[in-house]
C-alpha cells in the first residue's frame, strides 16, 4: 500500500509513470522516505523563494545560486558541486538528477567568464562526473549520461612557444549533445562536439571536435561510427 501511495507521487513529480519496485522491504522504503524528507528540506532552506525546490543531498556545494534557473522534481545528490557563475549560468529543465560528486563549473578564471551549461527536460546526468562548462555545454531532453564521464568545453592556445601555456588564453567552441542520447561511463567529450538525437558512445571513448549523426552508435579513442541503430553499418576505418 505504501510503495503503491509513494509511486503515485512519484508519478506527479516526474510527470509520468513511475512505479517502485514491490520487492522493496518497508524499512527499505521508510528509509528512503526519510533520507527524501531531509533532501526536500535542503531544498526548501537553499532556494526559498522559488516556485520549485530541488532535492539536495547531503554535502552539496553550490555557488552563484541567483544564475541557477530549474523546473520540477531536481534532485542534486550527495557532495555534489555546482558553480554557476557565467554569462548564461545553469539552466535544468524539469526532473534532472544530478547525481554523486559530479560537478557543474561554468568558469575556470574570473577574468574571462564561462558560457554556462543548459540541460532539457528528463536528463540523468550521472555520479562522480565533470562539467567544465566555460564554453557553454548544452544538453538535450532524455538523455542519459554514465558515471565518471568528463565534459570540456574549451581549449588552451599553444601556438606561440615562447610564452607559458597558461597566458596564451583559451578559445570555445562549446558542446551540444542531442536529445534523447546514452554516453557511456567513462566517456571524454571534448570542446566542438556537436551530435544529433539518438546517439550511443561507447564505455571509454574519446570525442573529438565534429558532428556525430542522428542514432549512430560510436567508440574508440578517438571516437568513430560503428554502425546505426538500426543495424546500416557505418564507415568506420
Amino acid at each position: 500500500m505504501l510503495i503503491n501511495l509513494l509511486s503515485h507521487y512519484a508519478s506527479r513529480l516526474k510527470g509520468g509513470d513511475y512505479q517502485i519496485d514491490t520487492r522493496l522491504d518497508l524499512t527499505d522504503v521508510i528509509s528512503l522516505v526519510r533520507r527524501r524528507l531531509a533532501m526536500k528540506t535542503r531544498g526548501y532552506i537553499r532556494f526559498p523563494f522559488r516556485g520549485h525546490r530541488p532535492f539536495i543531498g547531503s554535502g552539496v556545494r553550490i555557488r552563484a545560486r541567483g544564475r541557477i534557473k530549474f523546473g520540477g522534481s531536481l534532485t542534486i545528490d550527495d557532495g555534489a558541486f555546482i558553480d554557476a557563475t557565467s554569462v548564461n549560468g545553469v539552466r535544468l529543465g524539469h526532473n534532472v538528477s544530478l547525481g554523486r560528486n559530479s560537478r557543474i563549473e561554468c568558469t575556470g578564471n574570473i577574468q574571462n567568464l564561462g558560457t554556462g551549461f543548459c540541460a532539457g527536460d528528463n536528463v540523468g546526468l550521472g555520479t562522480d562526473n565533470l562539467f567544465g562548462s566555460a564554453g557553454g555545454i548544452k544538453i538535450g531532453r532524455e538523455t542519459i549520461i554514465g558515471n565518471y564521464c568528463s565534459f570540456h568545453s574549451e581549449n588552451h592556445n599553444t601556438s606561440d612557444i615562447k610564452t607559458p601555456i597558461r597566458m596564451q588564453g583559451v578559445t570555445r567552441q562549446g558542446i551540444e549533445i542531442g536529445e534523447d542520447c546514452w554516453i557511456g561511463s567513462r566517456v571524454t567529450i571534448l570542446d566542438g562536439v556537436t551530435t544529433g538525437r539518438g546517439c550511443i558512445f561507447a564505455a571509454g571513448s574519446v570525442v573529438r571536435s565534429g558532428y556525430y549523426e542522428d542514432f549512430g552508435i560510436y567508440a574508440g579513442v578517438p571516437a568513430k561510427l560503428v554502425r546505426f541503430r538500426d543495424g546500416e553499418n557505418g564507415n568506420a576505418a
